[in-house]
């Protein structure tokens, strides 16, 4: 299952989003073994190194653990995972607004279509 990748981004920011996207929906939960670092690299199709930035990224956010001579795991510390979540939730808003006001919608417009977005 190799990954598409955008231009505009670096590669190991987008899978490391995409490791973080996993756990804040619980596909990885708190304790599990991630895949070894050459595992993971021939499941994406990248680079042995641009998994290892992906790892490194990810334990330098508190989001995983090394263990050595087992491997890297998910963190149990679910104050980390709160964060996480938060972090990337008002991430995702704030690109929402920076694209939606470009294109010249006005706040109202935007609330308001929200609004209907989410009593449907």
């Amino acid at each position: 299952m190799t990954m598409d990748f955008v231009r505009d981004r670096p590669i190991y920011l987008q899978i490391t989003d995409k490791l973080c996207g996993e756990l804040i929906e619980g596909t990885l939960q708190p304790g599990d073994k991630l895949p070894s670092v050459r595992e993971y690299a021939v499941t994406t199709g990248v680079n042995v190194n641009t998994i290892q930035r992906v790892y490194k990224e990810l334990e330098m956010m508190a989001l995983t653990e090394t263990k050595r001579g087992q491997g890297t795991f998910v963190t149990e510390n679910h104050a980390a995972i709160v964060t996480l979540r938060e972090n990337m939730k008002l991430r995702l808003i704030e690109q929402f607004f920076t694209d939606i006001t470009a294109l010249g919608f006005t706040k109202d417009e935007m609330i308001e279509a929200i609004q209907k977005e989410v009593t449907k």
